[in-house]
């Protein structure tokens, strides 16, 4: 297989301005962060770190524990982990399924070779890169499908939720697992992946046990770490914070203040922090605590703690407590030797209004990096695209711009020219008007305008007119469009990585890690030639 890839600013295509400013090193945003996301930056980052505690025997430990079938290489990794010169390099996702958007691999790929590029530049250290399941998330409905050649694969299971997915039992899994068999098909490399999806999903698993085994099949060879923090023992180690959180709510109000500063430029906030930014886990779901006067209250589970009774609960049942999206970038940097955090444009967004409370609780902000984005390209569509004269930087725009752009092109009807032409005699006669009443030019710039405007109105028409000439080929070019950006999204955040794995097998994650470079802050257009 040959490929070819382009490289495309994300201004041209459409990421928001906070991120595109983050990444340009824009000075308004630097209070918000603490190092560059560049070699020099984790320069920087590596001695900081290398001054942090870290319990990296409970981390060990805890890994170890939670592994039933390590590759050589990620049990390497873990071993590292207990060495003070090892650092991870981590990317977080929810447990969608069967990996759900394209991108939840991007985001691996991404810190598997951040990991190797650091160790190349810094080799008296070692980098562990790092999957952290967000199993404790309790929104069911943003996990619960995929897609596949169009068709949405869906688990129907709502009296299931509730509760953190990664607990969920997976027996009700089997007629949705047959349904994306059947859609797989049978050809060598379909039946490949079935099994180790048969494998992963099977059997009296929950969601956390099947997503783990799933992604350790995918990228345990590359010594990927898989780190799940609905862990005891782990928790024991965030006990200061959910106290302090519980009693001082300190989490809340430096989000505030970040809020109101990055209001003064404009942006508006990702999350939103609660006074008490921790659920309560039981057998009644994952529900939010809140402090009514001197007391506490489980939300929709009907319990109550006085202030002894909740602390006494954290002591003694840490695993209880369960870190929303405000705090669980700190649970994570103060359990992990962590030094990157690898995330989209929104978690880029939302991390920037965390540093304050990263600095109320005394945690190391890491370096924020960008993942790394794609488009694939097929050796079809990329044939169909070269007969219509798009290439990787135009298949970004509009689609009835692209439409209109085709069928002018086509055939010439282009009134540019002409319209300077009518410029020109009205340029001519306006010069003449002012010799003899100057209050006439304007008459004459409306009569040009009127002009202008019955040109369009002819242009339109014979556009409508070609369209119907061409409309093979405008269908095509919809179905483009349609086929890379469906639903009218990016293709990484709709499709599934399956139907590539079905076409290139498993040597499509070798040929994203070829291609991604970490530091390169651009969309990877990934032609097949």
């Amino acid at each position: 297989m040959n490929f070819k890839k382009t490289s495309i600013s994300f201004e041209e295509t459409g990421f928001s301005k906070v991120f595109t400013d983050y990444i340009k090193g824009e000075n308004y945003l630097a209070p918000f962060y603490t190092y560059q996301p560049s070699l020099a930056g984790f320069k920087k980052a590596i001695e900081d770190r290398s001054n942090a505690n870290c319990d990296r025997s409970v981390l060990v430990k805890a890994l170890k524990g939670r592994y039933k079938n390590a590759s050589d290489a990620t049990q390497k990794n873990i071993a590292l982990l207990d060495e003070k010169k090892t650092f991870t390099v981590t990317t977080g996702h929810q447990l969608c399924l069967f990996t759900g958007p394209l991108y939840f691999i991007y985001k691996i790929v991404t810190v598997i070779n951040l990991a190797e590029a650091l160790k190349k530049e810094y080799p008296q250290y070692n980098f562990v890169p790092v999957y952290w399941m967000a199993g404790e998330d309790h929104d069911f409905a943003e996990i619960n499908h995929t897609y596949l050649y169009g068709k949405k694969v869906e688990w129907s299971a709502d009296s299931l939720s509730g509760g953190p997915v990664g607990r969920i039992s997976i027996e009700t899994l089997a007629p949705v697992l047959e349904g994306l068999f059947s859609i797989m098909g049978e050809n060598e490399k379909a039946i490949e992946l079935k099994k180790i999806l048969a494998e992963a999903y099977s059997g009296k698993k929950n969601l956390g046990d099947a997503t783990f085994d799933f992604v350790n099949s995918l990228f345990g060879k590359y010594g990927l770490v898989i780190a799940d923090p609905d862990n005891a023992e782990l928790k024991k180690l965030f006990v200061p914070v959910i106290t302090d959180e519980l009693i001082n709510q300190g989490s809340f109000k430096a989000v505030t203040a970040t809020d109101k500063q990055l209001a003064a430029f404009g942006i508006e906030p990702q999350i939103h922090a609660r006074e008490i930014n921790l659920f309560y886990v039981n057998e009644k779901g994952r529900n939010r605590i809140e402090k009514q006067g001197e007391n506490y209250h489980v939300v929709n589970a009907g319990l109550n703690f006085t202030k002894e009774q909740i602390l006494t609960e954290v002591q003694q049942n840490p695993e209880r407590f369960s870190p929303n999206v405000v705090l669980r970038p700190v649970y994570q940097q103060i359990i992990l030797p962590n030094i990157a955090y690898i995330g989209g444009p929104a978690e880029v967004a939302y991390w920037l209004q965390l540093k304050a409370s990263f600095d109320y609780h005394k945690a190391q902000f890491p370096v924020l990096m960008p993942r790394n984005f794609a488009m694939i390209i097929d050796k079809g569509t990329a044939s169909k695209m070269e007969k219509l004269k798009l290439n990787a930087k135009s298949i970004f725009g509009d689609t009835e711009e692209l439409v209109k752009g085709f069928v002018t092109g086509n055939n010439a009807m282009d009134f540019e020219q002409e319209k300077e032409k009518l410029k020109g005699v009205y340029d001519t006669i306006a010069e003449k008007i002012k010799t003899i009443d100057p209050t006439l030019v304007a008459t004459a710039d409306a009569e040009l305008q009127k002009q202008y405007n019955a040109l369009k109105v002819i242009e339109t028409k014979l556009v409508r007119a070609q369209k119907q000439k061409d409309e093979t080929s405008v269908n095509q070019i919809r179905k483009i469009k349609e086929k890379l950006f469906p639903d009218g999204s990016l293709q990484e955040r709709h499709d599934s990585f399956i139907p590539f794995y079905l076409q290139y097998g498993a040597e499509f994650i070798d040929l994203l890690r070829k291609e991604f470079n970490p530091f390169e802050y651009k969309m990877a257009v990934i032609t097949e030639e």
